[in-house]
């Protein structure tokens, strides 16, 4: 340190997506919940049934199912948008001032938008193999890992269909990375104003906001996201007929699964955040500010 000048350490591009391909291994079993809410069509079926009927037919293990394409996904997904948006920060950052919010969710945008498209194919893997355990084992589609379902798709269903749901992930992934990321940026930089330590207790009350604001911008387009991954071949026409469908429900259908969302994503950002802060702090690179 000198004159005015202190250490300060800034993340590496590779943290995002290590730190959120850790979090997905411990929040895997309540995305597993959260597909099958989502995918079915009765809305009065509890959480707790759902949960106890996954686990009757397939096993207490069966609620990790998918985690090698959930793991596969934080690592091409995440990776991309936190690098996409630590880089565009740091470049358009002026000298002594902080970066505006209206610019952090524009990096934020351009990174999920990046990311979402760059994450799909193991999105997609993701969202079946969760909801192959609900099926009857004849529709089955039985991937073993991550590498195999993308294989068997581009077998089976050409190149084109690993990006089936791109334009609903993307726009999912603009939302999530707002929400998560440049939310939590602005959260944090209040608490730091407002004399909080860079510490864990700051890590998890910004991170915990950012996980609400996320969960809220992105259920309904995570909704139509999850039944245009999950359908087959000619189930539904368009996306316009998936919308309708979801529609007859009511506008609670596009908020399926709110709770058990919030539920999984805030401990998945809480986590992420948590485990980049500490890679920063122990890994980041050293600049001056």
């Amino acid at each position: 340190m000198s004159g005015n000048m202190v250490d300060v350490r800034v993340p590496r591009w590779w943290m995002g997506g290590v730190a959120s391909a850790a979090a997905a291994c411990f929040t895997q079993f309540l995305d597993t919940i959260k597909i099958h809410q989502q995918t079915q069509q009765d809305v009065h079926l509890s959480i707790v049934r759902l949960t106890m009927n996954v686990i009757k037919h397939d096993g207490f293990l069966s609620l990790n199912h998918g985690l090698t394409a959930a793991v596969l996904r934080q690592l091409t997904y995440s990776t991309t948008r936190f690098a996409v948006y630590e880089t565009a920060k740091e470049y358009i950052a002026k000298p002594g001032e902080e970066v505006a919010f209206y610019e952090k969710i524009g990096i934020a945008a351009a990174g999920g938008i990046i990311g979402g498209f760059i994450g799909t194919p193991a999105d997609l893997i993701n969202v079946r193999m969760q909801n192959d355990i609900k099926l009857p084992v004849a529709k089955r589609r039985n991937y073993r890992h991550a590498f195999d379902g993308i294989f068997r798709v581009y077998k089976e269903e050409g190149f084109r269909h690993l990006f089936s749901g791109a334009s609903t992930a993307t726009g999912r992934s603009v939302l999530m990375t707002i929400g998560q990321l440049s939310f939590y940026d602005q959260f944090k930089t209040v608490l730091l104003n407002r004399n909080y330590a860079d510490n864990l207790t700051t890590h998890f009350l910004a991170s915990l906001a950012a996980g609400w604001v996320a969960t809220t911008l992105t259920q309904p387009i995570d909704v139509i996201k999850t039944r245009t991954m999950n359908a087959r071949p000619g189930e539904f026409k368009n996306m316009w007929h998936i919308i309708t469908y979801t529609a007859k429900l009511g506008p609670a259908g596009f908020f399926k699964g709110y709770i058990l969302r919030f539920t999984r994503l805030a401990p998945h950002t809480v986590l992420t955040f948590v485990f980049y802060e500490q890679l920063r702090l122990s890994f980041g690179i050293v600049r001056q500010s």
